[in-house]
């Protein structure tokens, strides 16, 4: 199916600032583009328009036809080196600056920047190729002429769509007519929003009720819309029927929407198109993330420029020994291109195809399943890895909800006790059907009946206040539609948009009291004796991050009752209940056994007072100005003095091996943050429990603070604890930040962990950022859903969880897993085998580049400082490719220890975060072994050279190709076949060679006796001293990991 195709991933919801908006529209202007404006869309007349749309067409590529070839090179030769390499090939067209056969230098150069383009391209046309599926989708359309096919590309606003079940959305559309008989339809948008759950959509009423699909191009309509806009979760508009008496005016909101990139999951639909192309929400939304360029990359890229500095002060230092005689600047642009090997033009493509291996290794993983690598620039950054900011909820937690507790106050459930709650359902619906009881009840047989009817209201009030839909799916014994007459237990499952929300429905199916059915009009509730309660939904009020609250308005058929049922949280439903002397205390109780608390209210509404409210929230929702505003205020006129029936406690259990994984992550010195929009009770139980915080650590809660002074005094408080586990609320972060940045982020970061509850997206974000500027250390985000997205992209090392929240991190994140448990492998074993191999392949490049620059610089001192090349054509370009490049290239697949040690032993990973795999005194000790090995290989060849120079040029270069391959099997710590195989390739490369290097190699003399024993001799002089010096290093002073492997 071609509906699963992914865009980019989506940012988070955010209004542009004014500043932003300016600026797009800037932009657009120059382009030729109007500001957006609102519009007026007529049904099924495209032509009826009041302004020129784009488009609908999906281009995420970076380049065309024309700009690839500049742009891809622009890319390239914007830096430095690169621009370098450039120059120095171009010089040698100038007569007076050739030192040898052009290809030396355009060869190499060339090689690099095809492996470029042949890269770019691939991508390119990767993503030309998904775009041009999506674009080629058909879709059919409602004419006057009847129903056409049409291709996505040339749908128009003002066209009237017809959408199948399982088929992409193809533009951003009104919904108008469903062929459900429930009225309604349910949509897939995790590739919008990330959300693996299915959304409720409702058509526009007055279409809906018309006959056929047809009838939409009799009537004469039109849809009001807002501008177009980045905001997926919220819209405004209005509906107007004009050929109907009175005129008919509907709203429209976020219901009745049905956004490009979701797919329909039920039914068939029409939908009237309101944006395409660049004006659809989707492609709005799609940012490119910023670059990550990985603190490997640049520590290279200052040990390169440190070279560059070698080379310039090299080649002035040859010029001053001639005295500047005659034309002394051509003579340093000479010599800047005979040393020019000093910078090695392949060890930025070396470190590149290294990370294609180390992603390849990564994914191939068996003991890390479904592992992706999505930014194969950055996996040394997992070797160095100081802090790890987690989210909470399905990345600790496995987001599968459990009903633990009801509490009504006086009397609590548990698991334990499940069975009385079943019992007090189920004499309520048994009692209900006997005759009046006599009058002689004893007191306990009243008490107990009220108990019945508080359990059976706060049972029917968490059965009745969600969001959740019965679906009916045929099993093979019984299809679907008889299994939704029966309303066949077997075949049910429950789709919401919060996995909370699904607990609690199951929940009151195992006491007793079991949705059945809904739709978007009404309810059905079985009870224990199978007798259908039929309800009346007249208003549903959603669930926002804002509100932290829903409610639902509905009727009960059989008495007639109006009742308003509302479920939130308990910061926003204390000030909405009558005042009691218990809610505050038993939330905490409960959050602090890691529960996840509701408070459930309900209020009974007479009809009259119905009505009004009704009238007054028809009038708001119709408004286009400030419509949420008046909305919100309209509800709010309804909640006060709610009577309240209890709490619902509902656990959300750790992921497997999530304990032993946090402590092996300490265990490498890590210092691992908690970030949870939970609360503050419920996330420092599941850091205790996950053991974030471990038993003998104290934990300070950091109290709420308003203004600087309260800060200034907690912080005091705060400095005074040592070894403590700090655990602060988003409101009391913002604060101290706002006034004491430097000093809390001092104090935090000496903390063995910090938890962060309310956390909004935004801050998760801000936090990462203070932790780099403050720290200067690289960071890893982990996280599962949308609102972990901000903070994934702003670490130096995102990881994205596949879990119940959806693809939406996974898919903005570098490196995507589907357990949390990976981490540590990830961590221990593929981050340090990916720095330590790269930091090993880098110098051993540098090392081959500086040897063979050595040797120049000697050769052209011993012969009165002249600018001639000791190796020129061929040689110089083997050198480093064909004759060294695979032993060098296999230390890749090079590791000091095995995995099971690395994974057994993580203070191994403490080691890294030092950086002495690759610091300067490494890089030192490498150039003093490069000055040392070229300097014994020339002087030795000149020593020992006979009669001809030709004879000097066989010696030297043989013995600097034996020594760069010796050199790689000194460094290298376990052997791979590989590595054998390419030591002995390469040897052979050079040996079948030899018989075309005529030109530069006396072949009669490599055959004599007296050319082996000398090449032996100098090789043994350049590589022996250097075993020696490894085999005392490791025998008096060993690193630790011999330790383990010994």
């Amino acid at each position: 199916m071609t509906d699963n195709i992914p865009l980019q991933p989506v940012r988070q919801k955010k209004r542009m600032d004014s500043k932003h908006r300016s600026g797009c529209c800037e932009c657009l202007r120059c382009c030729g583009r109007r500001d957006p404006r609102p519009r007026t869309v007529w049904l099924g007349h495209p032509e009826k328009r009041d302004q020129r749309y784009p488009r609908n067409v999906i281009n995420n590529q970076k380049y065309n036809f024309f700009t690839f070839l500049p742009g891809v090179l622009f890319n390239q030769f914007k830096y430095f080196f690169n621009l370098y390499f450039l120059l120095l090939a171009c010089s040698q067209f100038v007569v007076e600056m050739r030192l040898g056969a052009l290809y030396t230098y355009w060869v190499p150069l060339g090689f690099v920047l095809t492996v470029t383009v042949i890269r770019e391209a691939a991508e390119e046309i990767r993503c030309y190729m998904r775009d041009k599926e999506v674009n080629s989708q058909i879709y059919s359309k409602l004419t006057g002429r009847g129903t056409v096919k049409v291709k996505s590309s040339n749908i128009q606003v003002g066209d009237l769509i017809i959408v199948e079940k399982n088929q992409r959305v193809p533009a951003d559309m009104i919904f108008l007519r469903t062929s459900e008989k429930n009225g309604s339809c349910f949509l897939r948008t995790d590739q919008l929003d990330g959300e693996t759950d299915w959304k409720l959509r409702l058509p526009v009423t007055c279409t809906q009720r018309l006959p056929t699909a047809s009838d939409l191009l009799q009537i004469r309509s039109y849809v009001y819309a807002e501008e177009p806009n980045i905001d997926i979760h919220n819209f405004v508009g209005t509906f107007t029927r004009e050929d109907s008496d009175p005129s008919v005016n509907e709203s429209l909101s976020i219901e009745n929407t049905l956004w490009a990139s979701t797919v329909i999951a039920s039914g068939t639909v029409v939908g009237v198109v309101l944006y395409t192309g660049r004006e659809l929400r989707s492609v709005m939304n799609t940012a490119n993330p910023r670059s990550k360029i990985g603190l490997f990359d640049l520590e290279v890229n200052c040990l390169t420029k440190i070279l560059f500095g070698a080379l310039v002060v090299v080649s002035l230092v040859m010029v001053a020994l001639q005295h500047f005689a005659g034309r002394w600047y051509l003579q340093i642009i000479r010599f800047l291109l005979l040393f020019s090997n000093i910078i090695p033009i392949s060890l930025r493509v070396n470190l590149d195809m290294g990370k294609i291996v180390y992603s390849w290794v990564i994914r191939r993983d068996s003991k890390i399943p479904g592992t992706v690598v999505r930014s194969s620039t950055i996996p040394e950054q997992l070797g160095r890895i100081s802090y790890l900011l987690t989210d909470k909820t399905g990345t600790l937690t496995q987001n599968e909800m459990v009903f633990k507790r009801l509490h009504l106050g006086t009397v609590a459930y548990g698991l334990d006790s499940m069975d009385e709650v079943q019992s007090h359902i189920f004499s309520i619906y048994t009692q209900s059907q006997e005759p009046p009881a006599v009058k002689g009840l004893t007191l306990a047989t009243k008490v107990r009946k009220t108990m019945s009817s508080r359990v059976h209201e706060a049972v029917k009030a968490i059965a009745l206040c969600h969001n959740v839909t019965p679906v009916y799916e045929s099993n093979g014994v019984t299809d679907q539609a008889e299994a939704e007459r029966h309303y066949e237990d077997s075949c049910r499952v429950y789709q919401a948009s919060s996995p909370d929300e699904v607990a609690l429905v199951q929940w009151t199916e195992s006491v007793g009291l079991t949705l059945v059915g809904r739709d978007q009009s009404s309810m059905q509730l079985r009870t224990p004796g199978g007798h259908i309660l039929n309800f009346t939904i007249l208003q549903i009020f959603p669930f926002t991050y804002e509100s932290k609250r829903m409610g639902i308005i509905v009727r009960d058929e059989s008495t007639g009752e109006i009742t308003f049922y509302m479920k939130g949280a308990d910061v926003v439903m204390a000030g909405i209940v009558q005042y009691n002397d218990w809610l505050e205390e038993e939330c905490g109780n409960m959050a602090r056994e890691g529960l996840r608390v509701l408070v459930v209210a309900k209020k009974s509404l007479t009809e009259e007072q119905y009505q009004d409210f009704e009238a007054r929230y028809v009038q708001a929702k119709l408004s286009v100005h400030d419509r949420s505003l008046k909305v919100a205020t309209v509800i709010e006129s309804l909640e006060m003095e709610m009577e309240l029936l209890c709490l619902t406690g509902v656990e959300d259990q750790l992921q497997a091996d999530v304990r032993p994984t946090l402590e092996t992550l300490r265990n490498a010195g890590i210092k691992v943050w908690m970030l949870t929009g939970d609360k503050l009770e419920t996330a420092t139980c599941t850091a205790k429990n996950a053991h974030l915080v471990t038993r003998t650590q104290d934990i300070h809660i950091f109290r709420l603070v308003t203004n600087r002074g309260e800060a200034h005094l907690e912080l005091n408080a705060f400095r005074r604890k040592h070894d403590c586990a700090l655990v602060i609320s988003g409101d009391s972060l913002e604060v101290c930040l706002k006034y004491y940045e430097y000093e809390f982020m001092e104090l935090a970061c000496q903390c063995p962990a910090v938890v962060c509850c309310r956390c909004a997206p935004t801050q998760k974000a801000q936090i990462v950022r203070l932790l780099q500027e403050r720290t200067g250390k690289l960071t890893c985000a982990v996280g599962d859903g949308g609102n972990d997205v901000s903070m994934i992209q702003e670490a130096d090392c995102g990881v994205g969880v596949e879990g119940k929240e959806g693809k939406q991190a996974s898919l903005a994140a570098d490196f995507s897993i589907t357990q949390f448990k990976h981490l540590g492998r990830l961590l221990m074993v593929h981050g340090r085998n990916s720095y330590k191999r790269s930091a090993a392949l880098s110098q051993f490049v540098i090392h081959r580049s500086l040897c063979i620059s050595t040797m120049q610089a000697v050769f052209s001192s011993v012969f009165y400082f002249a600018s001639v090349p000791l190796y020129q054509g061929f040689l110089i370009i083997g050198y480093s490719t064909i004759y060294t490049m695979f032993p060098v290239f296999s230390l890749v697949l090079d590791k000091d220890v095995k995995s099971e040690v690395a994974m057994l032993y993580p203070e191994l990973y403490k080691d890294l975060l030092k950086g002495r795999p690759l610091s300067y005194k490494t890089f030192l000790i490498w150039v003093l072994i490069s000055i040392y090995q070229g300097s014994i290989i020339m002087y030795g060849a000149l020593l020992l050279f006979e009669s001809e120079f030709v004879h000097i040029v066989a010696i030297s270069f043989t013995s600097l190709i034996l020594t760069e391959l010796l050199m790689v099997a000194l460094t290298i710590q376990t052997w791979h076949w590989l590595m054998i195989v390419a030591e002995l390739l390469s040897l052979s490369c050079y040996i079948a060679s030899l018989v075309f290097l005529h030109e530069f190699i006396d072949v009669y003399f490599i055959a004599t006796l007296s050319f082996l024993w000398k090449v032996t001799v100098i090789t043994l002089v350049s590589c022996l001293p250097l075993y020696v010096l490894k085999y005392l290093r490791r025998r008096f002073s060993p690193p630790s990991y011999s330790k383990l492997t010994s």
